[in-house]
């Protein structure tokens, strides 16, 4: 069913025009009276069923339905802050993250970036590229649409970090150091995660020393070279693996196993879980079966096991 977003009040039983970019999709979709659309505001956690009543040359009237609560959102928000690609490679990292579930986008100018914008030349592109995230929420069932910031350099981007103080996401940065992490090990416990990714050739030396002095911690990908646009949607991919192996052992776990098992979320590795036991060093864990771990346990039955986060 063809899906919309409409950032207005949106009540079950009322007859609204939708907004002019919506309207203008509907009619080169060509839809008529009576089909069934889907909606969402972009900001609750569903969306709306409705039906066109109206069309006109260049306007379209719906009656919204019922409301349908819809999670398809990751538990783990990350906010990704990137140094610009160039050409059409930042329209397709945008669109792409918000498949995957991005929670906002930092547009940055950095000393390497081969993009470079200011004025109103930033001011479109930013609108441009949150249409982007508007079409691609459109495409994917996403409800949550992410917000665009506005371009910024590298400097002020740290600068607003810090003002946050405490209240500021984990942040990650993604380094080539030997010291670094791997992306879902450093992010196991957190709930929020501000990923700082550089532009083609990387951050500088010198960037790269500021955003380890503001607190973020290195993290790797691995031992290859990828571009700047991979990179950055790779680590949003393995961040969203592991959100949702959060999600599914909360949801579907819970009470399907016995033996006094505790599950730990640490150390996570290719979607795999390691387990900490109860009193009881000899149960294991060792896969999926049926969408949710079977847990053995040499002892036998016992109480239900409790998921650990």
């Amino acid at each position: 069913m063809p899906r919309f977003h409409c950032p207005t009040a949106l009540l079950a039983d009322a007859l609204i025009d939708l907004p002019a970019g919506a309207a203008r999709h509907v009619q080169v979709l060509r839809l008529q009276p009576g089909d069934p659309i889907t909606l969402f505001d972009g900001e609750s956690p569903g969306e709306f069923n409705a039906t066109i009543t109206h069309m006109g040359r260049s306007s379209v009237q719906v009656q919204v339905g019922e409301f349908v609560p819809t999670q398809r959102e990751p538990r783990l928000r990350v906010h990704l802050a990137v140094g610009m690609p160039a050409n059409e490679r930042m329209d397709w990292l945008v669109e792409k993250a918000a498949e995957l579930g991005v929670t906002s986008i930092s547009p940055l100018i950095t000393e390497r970036s081969v993009l470079r914008l200011s004025g109103e030349r930033a001011d479109k592109k930013v609108a441009h590229w949150q249409s982007v995230v508007v079409a691609a929420c459109e495409q994917c069932g996403g409800n949550h649409v992410p917000q665009v910031h506005p371009v910024m350099t590298l400097a002020q981007w740290l600068k607003n970090r810090a003002t946050c103080g405490a209240q500021a996401p984990c942040g990650l940065l993604l380094s080539l150091r030997q010291d670094a992490l791997g992306v879902r090990v450093a992010a196991a416990n957190a709930t929020e995660v501000a990923f700082l990714s550089g532009p083609e050739g990387g951050l500088s030396p010198a960037e790269e020393a500021a955003a380890l002095a503001a607190g973020l911690a290195p993290v790797s990908l691995g031992p290859r070279v990828l571009r700047a646009e991979t990179a950055a949607l790779t680590a949003l991919a393995a961040l969203r693996c592991q959100a949702q192996v959060l999600r599914q052992v909360n949801d579907d776990l819970g009470g399907r196993c016995h033996g006094g098992v505790e599950l730990s979320l640490s150390g996570l590795s290719s979607c795999a879980i390691q387990t900490t036991i109860e009193n009881d060093p000899a149960a294991v864990c060792p896969g999926w079966g049926n969408g949710y771990f079977q847990c053995q346990s040499p002892t036998g039955l016992g109480s239900s096991c409790r998921v650990a986060s």
